[in-house]
C-alpha cells in the first residue's frame, strides 16, 4: 500500500463492531433516559478501578476538574503554596489557580524532561509548600516518581499527580494511577483511553478522599437536598461513560499498537540530529507520545519537510508554565534552570496514534531521514 500522508492523530480507526455496539448502548440510554447518572456510571468506575488498581475510581467532566477536585478533596486552599513542574499543560497551572492556591513552577531534567529528585528537594526546602502537583507527561514519569512521592510524605507535601497522559503506564511493574495518594486523568478523545468528548477521573486508595471527591463533583451534597461543602457540577455524562466502557475492552490492543509505534521510532531513527525520547527503564510507558528533540535551530526546516510530505507533527509543548502570558500576577516563585524552556523549543512530537500502520511509520521514518542527508 502506498503512503502519501500520515495524520498527527486520527480518531477514527476503531476496532470491528465498536461503532455499533456503541451507538446500540445509546440508543438502550436514551429509552431508558438514563441521561445522567444511572448504573452505567458506577459500572465504568469499577472496571477504572480495576484496570489501574486503585480502590476508587470517580469520574468527573474533564481533566482540568479532575486535578481541581483533586487539590481541594487533600485540602488545599486560598494562599496556600502549591509546586507544579515548568514544563507541563495549561491545565495543571490553570487548577491550582482556580482553586485559589499560588503556583511555584518548579523546572524538569532535560533528559527525563519530568521532576527530578533534587530539584524537587530543593523547591520543598525552599518554599515549603502545602502540596505539590507532579505531571507524568508524554505516557511515562519521572525515573525518580517513587522517590519524590516519598520526600513529599516525609516532608509532609501532599502529592497529586496529574497522570492525564499516563493511563495505564506502569513503574518497576506497578500501576502509576493504582499506586498515587491520589491522581487525575483525561478522557480527552485523543488520549489513550479517550471518551467521545470531555471527561476525566480521579484515582486514590483512602476512603475519606474518595468520599470527599464524590461530594465535590456534585455540588457538595451529602444528600439530595443537603449541602455540606461547596462544589461544583463535575459529573461525568452517560454517554461518555458508555463510550470509555466499550473503549476499556480493547485498551490493551490499543497501547500496544502505540507503544510498537513508539518502538518503530526509536530503532528507526538512530544516528540522526533528531533523537527519540523514550521513557528510563523502571517505566513502562503507554505510547500517548512520539517524543523526539532536535536542535531548537533545525526544528523549523524539520517541520517544513513534515508538512510537504503531508505528515502530521506535534510540539508539546511549545512553551514553559512560568513564560505564558497568563501566568502573571499568580506565580508565586521559580525554579528555573532554563530546561523546560529548551525542551519547549527542541521538542518534536511525530504521528503516534492507535493501529497506526508499519507503512505509514516507515513513510515517517523515510522522511526524516531524507530531510538530514540534504
Amino acid at each position: 500500500m502506498s503512503v502519501n500522508q500520515v495524520p498527527f492523530i486520527t480518531l477514527n480507526r476503531f476496532e470491528k463492531g465498536f461503532r455499533e455496539n456503541f451507538l446500540g448502548g445509546v440508543a438502550t440510554l436514551f429509552e431508558k433516559t438514563q441521561f445522567v447518572g444511572g448504573p452505567v456510571i458506577g459500572e465504568l468506575e469499577a472496571e477504572l478501578s480495576h484496570f489501574v488498581k486503585s480502590k476508587y475510581a470517580i469520574g468527573c467532566a474533564n481533566g482540568t476538574d479532575a486535578i481541581q477536585i483533586a487539590l481541594r478533596a487533600v485540602g488545599v486552599e486560598k494562599n496556600d503554596k502549591v509546586l507544579i513542574p515548568d514544563m507541563t499543560f495549561w491545565a495543571t497551572f490553570e487548577a491550582v489557580v482556580n482553586v485559589g492556591a499560588n503556583p511555584i513552577t518548579v523546572d524538569v531534567n532535560r533528559e527525563s524532561c519530568h521532576w527530578d529528585l533534587e530539584t524537587f528537594k530543593k523547591a520543598v526546602i525552599d518554599f515549603k509548600p502545602k502540596a505539590a502537583v507532579m505531571v507524568h507527561l508524554y505516557g511515562w514519569a519521572s525515573p525518580d516518581t517513587l522517590e519524590i512521592r516519598k520526600f513529599a510524605k516525609d516532608s509532609g507535601v501532599l502529592l497529586i499527580e496529574d497522570g492525564a497522559q499516563c493511563f495505564a503506564t506502569e513503574i518497576n511493574g506497578e500501576s502509576i494511577l493504582g499506586t498515587a495518594l491520589i491522581a487525575t486523568t483525561s478522557f480527552y478523545p485523543a488520549k489513550v483511553l479517550g471518551a467521545s468528548g470531555d471527561a476525566g477521573a480521579v484515582f486514590t486508595n483512602d476512603e475519606k478522599l474518595n468520599q470527599t471527591c464524590r461530594i465535590l463533583i456534585n455540588h457538595g451534597r451529602t444528600d439530595h437536598y443537603s449541602h455540606g461543602m461547596i462544589g461544583w457540577n463535575s459529573r461525568i455524562g452517560a454517554y461518555e461513560a458508555l463510550f470509555l466502557k466499550l473503549s476499556l475492552e480493547h485498551i490493551n490492543a490499543r497501547i500496544e499498537s502505540r507503544r510498537s509505534a513508539v518502538k518503530y521510532y526509536a530503532e528507526a531513527l538512530q544516528g540522526l540530529p533528531f533523537k527519540p525520547v523514550n521513557a528510563k527503564s523502571s517505566v513502562k510507558e503507554n505510547g500517548y507520545c512520539a517524543v523526539g528533540m532536535v536542535d531548537p535551530d533545525l526544528r523549523a526546516s524539520l517541520i517544513e519537510s513534515l508538512k510537504k510530505a503531508n505528515i502530521g507533527y506535534g510540539t508539546i509543548y511549545p512553551g514553559a508554565m512560568s513564560l505564558q502570558a497568563g501566568a502573571k500576577g499568580h506565580m508565586l516563585g521559580s525554579i528555573d534552570y532554563g530546561n523546560a524552556h529548551y525542551i519547549s523549543q527542541a521538542v518534536l512530537n511525530l504521528p503516534c496514534f492507535a493501529y497506526i500502520t508499519n507503512e505509514e511509520l516507515e513513510y515517517v521514518c523515510q522522511t526524516v531521514r531524507n530531510h538530514f542527508k540534504k
